[in-house]
Order: C-alpha cells, then sequence, then structure tokens
C-alpha cells in the first residue's frame, strides 16, 4: 500500500456507497448536483484524483497509480460493495481497478470512454494552460482571454477556469498539477491490459455527438466486459453528464436499481 495521502472527497447521502470519478482536469465538484440526486438513495463520495481537485500533488501519474490511490480510498473509509461511475480519464480509472478488484466492486459505470487506446489529443489545451503566467493575468477575465487564443470553445474553457481559484491576495493559481499533467500526458490514453476481464455488470453511456465510444468499440468492450451494455445519451457530447443530466441520471438509476 502506498504512503500517498488519502484522496480529498465530498461525501453526502446515506446507503450503499456510490463512487464517482472525474475527467482530466476536472474534480468531483463538476458531479455536483448529480450527486446530490444520488445522495437521495446512495452515500455519495465526490472524489478528486490525484493531482486533481483539492486531492494531493504527485509527480508520478498512470493509471496503475489512481487505482492504488483509488484502492487506499476505500479501505481507508472501510467501504465493501461499492457502485462506482467513472467518466473519461476516470473511466480507465475505473475499468482498470475493476479487472483488479473485482471483489470490492458491486456495479460498474462507464462515461464515455472505451477500453481501447486513445492517442493524445489535449495539446491546444495544454499549451493554453501553459502560456498563463498568473503575474500577467492576474484576473479571470485576463485568463479567459488568453486561453481563448488556444481554445476557442467557451464550453471547455469555463469548465478548465473552474480549476482556478486565488492561492492568496491578488495571485490566482490552478488547483491542478499542470506540470505533472503536462509531462505525464501521454498516459491520459492507455488502453486496458488485453487480457483484463470485469464480469459483472457494467454500463456504458455513450455521447450522441460524442466520437470516443463507436461501432467499432463494441468488440472490444464486449471482451473485457462480457456483461455490459452501452447506452447512447441523446443531444450529448463527451460531458453529457453535465450537457443531458436528466437522462443520465434516469439511466444510471434505473441500471444501479
Amino acid at each position: 500500500m502506498s504512503k500517498n495521502p488519502i484522496l480529498h472527497a465530498t461525501i453526502k447521502g446515506e446507503g450503499e456507497p456510490l463512487l464517482i470519478l472525474h475527467g482530466y482536469f476536472g474534480m468531483g465538484d463538476n458531479w455536483k448536483s448529480l450527486g446530490n440526486q444520488f445522495a437521495k438513495k446512495y452515500q455519495v463520495h465526490l472524489i478528486d484524483q490525484r493531482n486533481h481537485g483539492r486531492s494531493f500533488h504527485a509527480d508520478e501519474f498512470s493509471y496503475e497509480l489512481l487505482v492504488d490511490d483509488l484502492h487506499n480510498y476505500i479501505l481507508h473509509h472501510q467501504l465493501e460493495k461499492v457502485n462506482l461511475i467513472g467518466h473519461s480519464m476516470g473511466g480507465k480509472t475505473a475499468m482498470l481497478f475493476a479487472v483488479t478488484y473485482p471483489e470490492l466492486l458491486n456495479k460498474l459505470v462507464i462515461v464515455d470512454i472505451s477500453p481501447r487506446n486513445y492517442k493524445p489529443h489535449h495539446n491546444a489545451i495544454l499549451a493554453g494552460l501553459n502560456s498563463i503566467d498568473f503575474s500577467l493575468q492576474n484576473s479571470r477575465n485576463l485568463v479567459d482571454e488568453k486561453l481563448s487564443k488556444y481554445i476557442p470553445d467557451f464550453g471547455v474553457r469555463q469548465f478548465l477556469m473552474k480549476n482556478i481559484y486565488w492561492k492568496e491576495k491578488g495571485q490566482l493559481g490552478y488547483r491542478f498539477n499542470l506540470q505533472s499533467l503536462t509531462e505525464n500526458n501521454p498516459e491520459i490514453g492507455e488502453a486496458l491490459p488485453s487480457f483484463a476481464v470485469f464480469e459483472k455488470d457494467t454500463l456504458f453511456l455513450k455521447g450522441e455527438k460524442s466520437d470516443y465510444i463507436t461501432e467499432n468499440e463494441r468488440p472490444i468492450i464486449e471482451a473485457h466486459f462480457p456483461n455490459s451494455k452501452i447506452i447512447k445519451i441523446t443531444n450529448a457530447g463527451h460531458w453529457l453528464h453535465a450537457e443531458n443530466p436528466k437522462d443520465f441520471y434516469r439511466e444510471v438509476a434505473e441500471f444501479l436499481g
């Protein structure tokens, strides 16, 4: 077991544990409103993964380590038979966790990511984030203006800007560990190890407008997750839980029973 600190999380509600893992550059807080809905029936854990949100920063970053962090978290909180939701990078963590510690899981929900390898494709975002000098861009407006040169999509910028906070008076900073995320960017697309299988119930949710899960992925998903189904969430892209929370909640609630 690693000596790393325990991951930061917001815990709400009572009942069976439901752990939620955010995506790259995200944090548990992104799931606050859905978390509140699920908390009517479950004990919801909105987790910040390493180098994100309020969790610890580390130079090392890989899915094996993210799985270790989650394992330590579950042991620390003495949780059993957890339900696990993971989006994008969090979905990769959740898949690897499921095949490594199947005995700790009840049901698994993977949001808009498949077990295959994805080529690094966050270069513009990383370039934009690294272009910020907080001594010059010393207001949220100035940061947004600078980022817009690299990231034209307002929604993506808004999502990233949630990570900016006042470190001290007059000094903005990022909550995530940008240096580690930049250096370890190729890790984010890693495939699930080829012979890994998780036999329990698994739900894959894909955004209708997203190309992260296509028909081509069905065979690889079924090979790793024989008891899985893939459901499309309409009117939504990669951030389907934010873009169509109503349908997202309905599908997950029905699947978890």
